[in-house]
């Protein structure tokens, strides 16, 4: 079978597609024909070496996919082959084929096909486990998304008017903001020609936003969190910009803010439970029209390394699907 694959950690050149073995499921695992992949931003940093999780060498990036189950392992339980479901594997998706343990593996809904499934739990349930969970966002607060163009940061905007809060978008053109504002942001800041520390306050007539949702890092971290207003909350979900930023202690003590870290993928072994009801409520969102992931792209294998290219540079709206069969 044909996978992009990570022989070194270092830059993306490295990549390279390459025909090998098919994988076979081992115990409580199943194997997938993998119908399409999406591409996230922890795809790329594990690829160079750059994530908390190094996976061992040699392996295909690709935490997030959806196809068919073609075999089940020993043990498993509630699948069979012909199953439509969508994958968080950690890695593996850029392949035709991908062996995912079974507990990684979500029905995929009757009502929604591969290129959704695939570009559909992995934001959608780090922002609504970062708002709701973490956040603990609620009804009429005023939410600041940070990075509001990418994937994870139009999910929190489409989220945030689902939990009723007011959503104000921030990212770097007017382009990125129009798109913002289709899924629903209230309002929008372009924190390349504006200063924003500026406008949340004129926007929030220096009261302050109640949660910064931010998946970017860099220097609007701290800017963001001194325009909190009392009780703030930021989520630190990622740090897109490259650069993890030094915040002063002090800031969380004045205001009594608090900084919130958001690691879904590892709080889902910790709370199961509260997954499979994410799962369930994103669902039913998706049923309702109230969130549906914006894919602005389809490429196939041989171009996934030009696309993860253009994610890290943040010229991406929404997300990137690989089609590894195309």
């Amino acid at each position: 079978m044909k996978a992009l694959l990570c022989t070194a950690f270092g830059p993306l050149e490295k990549l390279t597609i390459r025909e090998i073995p098919n994988p076979r499921p081992g115990p409580g695992q199943v194997l997938l024909d993998v119908k399409a992949s999406s591409l996230n931003f922890p795809d790329a940093l594990m690829a160079q070496g750059l994530y908390q999780v190094k996976p061992p060498l040699p392996f295909s990036p690709g935490t997030e996919m959806a196809g068919v189950i073609v075999e089940t392992g020993a043990d498993v339980r509630g699948f069979k082959p012909g199953d439509r479901v969508i994958a968080i594997a950690g890695w593996g998706g850029f392949a035709e084929e991908c062996a995912v343990d079974a507990e990684r593996v979500t029905p995929l809904p009757e009502d929604m096909d591969f290129d959704a499934g695939a570009a559909f739990l992995y934001t959608y349930e780090t922002s609504l486990h970062g708002l709701q969970d973490r956040g603990r966002l609620k009804a009429g607060e005023t939410l600041l998304v940070l990075g509001a163009a990418g994937g994870v940061g139009l999910a929190a905007i489409e989220i945030g008017k689902a939990l009723g809060a007011r959503v104000i978008a921030a990212a770097s053109s007017e382009e990125k903001l129009a798109l913002c504002r289709q899924l629903g942001a209230d309002e929008t800041i372009n924190y390349a020609s504006e200063n924003l520390r500026d406008r949340i306050d004129e926007l929030t007539g220096r009261r302050g936003v109640d949660i910064v949702y931010d998946p970017v890092g860099g220097p609007y971290t701290e800017i963001a969190l001194r325009a909190t207003a009392w009780g703030g909350r930021l989520l630190v979900i990622g740090f897109a910009a490259g650069d993890i930023p030094k915040i002063p202690i002090n800031l969380a003590l004045l205001k009594e803010r608090s900084i919130v870290g958001v690691y879904w993928g590892e709080s889902v072994k910790h709370d199961p439970e509260g997954h499979l009801r994410n799962v369930k409520q994103l669902a039913e969102w998706f049923a309702a029209g109230k969130v549906k992931p914006v894919i602005s792209e389809r490429v196939p294998l041989c171009e996934a390394t030009a696309a993860m290219k253009r994610m890290i540079n943040r010229q991406v709206k929404g997300k990137i699907v690989i089609l590894p069969e195309a």
